[in-house]
């Protein structure tokens, strides 16, 4: 008599351990997982690096708008020309003295 009283416990301790295995390997996913919370915090931590860098690049392009407006055909800005030829060409006038 007591094998059969001894089954039926036997299965409910089973039966309670696979749940309690499914619900670890759920807790794990949830946290672990590719959609988990360590993976969202990584994916928002990324996303606020690309908003930074984004805004890093539209500030450059912004500056470099300006200086190709100020050196168009519509309007010339002689001392950022005077500034530019100095830079790339490496040109001074003749009353300038150089130290370096």
């Amino acid at each position: 008599m007591m094998s059969n009283s001894g089954r039926p416990a036997f299965a409910g301790l089973i039966y309670i351990a696979g749940v309690f295995c499914v619900g670890l390997y759920f807790t794990f996913a949830a946290v672990q997982g590719d959609m988990g919370l360590f993976r969202r915090v990584e994916i928002k931590a990324d996303r606020d690096a690309l908003a930074a860098q984004l805004e890093d690049l539209d500030g450059q392009i912004a500056r470099m708008e300006n200086l190709t407006s100020r050196l168009s055909d519509d309007y010339l800005d002689l001392d950022l020309l005077d500034q530019q030829a100095r830079d790339v060409l490496g040109l001074m006038r003749s009353d300038e003295i150089v130290i370096r």
